[in-house]
């Protein structure tokens, strides 16, 4: 009866990480003008098509919220152009909803908390931020990513409620859970 039970587990393991592995397609895109790769990240959430293309700087020795992502000021979210999400379904982060369509996402890291920002500005360099252009913002939750990373990376965890976006740096994870519009 163990030697069934051993097997039965190491499959039902290797059924959730095969599962977990379809659930995001990353492709390398290029190597920006300051050395950063850049990627293409697909989920599919609870029937949404959801895409993120962002460069991904590395930490060089800085710390976020000092030398880079600095407390206080909207940053781009990535290196060189701006991040960019795309949505075939309407996404509900909180109280803010975004319409299927094409978005650039902005943060307002702080020492309290960040802002995720959605900015209807499309296309263009990510600096400076183009103020006036938010379709919206949202608390992030705070808290540490599962190692730390020396490169920025974004991604999408399914969850039961929708999806959780995150953005690790370092030390740092900032969350923003999000539902998918029926």
């Amino acid at each position: 009866m163990r030697r069934l039970m051993f097997p039965l587990a190491a499959m039902a393991v290797a059924a959730l990480f095969t599962t977990a592995l379809h659930a995001q397609k990353t492709t390398q895109l290029k190597v920006g003008g300051g050395g950063s790769p850049h990627v293409l990240s697909e989920w599919t959430i609870d029937g949404a098509h959801i895409s993120i293309e962002y460069g991904r700087p590395s930490l060089k020795g800085r710390t976020v919220g000092k030398e880079v992502a600095t407390y206080g000021e909207e940053w781009r979210t990535g290196a060189d152009e701006a991040t960019t999400i795309k949505t075939d379904k309407a996404l509900m982060f909180g109280m803010l909803h975004v319409n299927p369509g094409t978005y650039t996402l902005y943060t307002l890291p702080s020492e309290k908390g960040w802002q995720l920002i959605v900015s209807k500005k499309t296309g263009q360099w990510g600096i400076p931020y183009p103020k006036g252009e938010d379709v919206g913002r949202v608390a992030m939750r705070m808290g540490a990513p599962p190692a730390p990373a020396e490169m920025v990376t974004i991604s999408i965890e399914d969850t039961p409620a929708g999806g959780t976006l995150h953005i690790d740096w370092g030390t740092t994870r900032a969350s923003a859970a999000f539902t998918v519009m029926k």
